[in-house]
């Protein structure tokens, strides 16, 4: 006997600073992908599958989403401390709404629409690494339940794409976050390592995916392979400036990566164009070669 999905949440509160400069000018969330901006294609594929209860949580540029909510009726939650804490923050933050439910990441894009209105049993979405991995790999046991979740791996199923609670284990995962959130160790997790921290209370299976089914852009190049469209207009207009004041097309500004602060903020992005390395810096716009 399965589980009737009553609502999903979709994560959408972060800065997403590793998607520069994108995501300095709009949330990484109301990009573009293949025509369809991407958290709207997700909302309409959980639509689909009848789930009509869809909370999103903003942070970032929250007023940007304000438009969702006549669009689609679906309910914003605001996490105030998306600058200071992990995603386990967002979770907190709609916890009251957590039943049988799809925790979901705003800037997954599924080729096929993966949601169901009646689930077996909580999952995590996953997809086969052939080969090493950095990203967080998960193993299982007789059962197909998670024993073991590691960051980095080989030959591996790893976590990505969306997950589903069922109201039990939403039940048990809300009564560790609350009695964890306050304590300083807790601030810098994702919930991902609180569910590593506690598998033998959190029963959770793998819900293995084949290939080009789920994907996730952490850069604009990244997206670049995947969207042709963004090779040379990505509708940025700090790549505009950029690539007028380096007198070059958009594609030419490549290897791009977020400049940080102390504060982990990002102060904007180093990028290489024809072969030099330079950095552009968001508070004043500039561009200086670096040596």
């Amino acid at each position: 006997m399965g589980y009737i999905v009553d609502s999903a949440v979709i994560m959408a509160a972060g800065t997403a600073s590793r998607f520069a400069p994108l995501s300095y000018e709009k949330p990484k969330a109301l990009i573009k992908v293949k025509g369809e901006i991407l958290i709207e294609r997700q909302i309409r594929q959980l639509k689909e599958a009848g789930i009509t209860q869809i909370i999103i949580v903003v942070g970032y540029q929250k007023d940007k989403f304000y438009y969702l909510q006549e669009k689609y009726g679906v309910q914003l939650v605001e996490n105030d401390q998306y600058l200071v804490r992990n995603n386990h923050s967002t979770i907190y933050a709609v916890r009251q709404y957590l039943h049988n439910t799809y925790i979901c990441s705003a800037d997954n894009y599924f080729s096929k629409n993966p949601f169901e209105k009646e689930v077996e049993e909580s999952y995590y979405a996953a997809v086969y690494a052939d080969g090493e991995t950095s990203e967080w790999c998960m193993e299982e046991d007789d059962e197909g339940y998670i024993n073991s979740i590691q960051i980095g791996g080989c030959n591996a199923w790893y976590m990505l794409g969306h997950t589903f609670w069922s109201e039990d284990f939403s039940r048990k995962f809300v009564d560790i976050l609350e009695q964890e959130y306050d304590l300083p160790e807790t601030q810098g997790l994702l919930w991902e390592s609180i569910l590593k921290n506690h598998l033998h209370e959190l029963k959770m299976k793998i819900k293995k995916y084949p290939e080009n089914y789920i994907y996730e852009f952490d850069t604009l190049e990244e997206l670049r392979t995947f969207d042709a469209a963004y090779l040379e207009c990505s509708g940025s207009a700090i790549m505009e400036k950029i690539a007028m004041k380096m007198q070059c097309s958009e594609g030419k500004i490549v290897k791009m990566k977020t400049i940080t602060g102390k504060d982990n903020s990002a102060e904007g992005f180093s990028f290489e164009v024809f072969g030099k390395r330079y950095r552009y810096l968001y508070q004043d716009g500039t561009v200086q070669e670096l040596i």
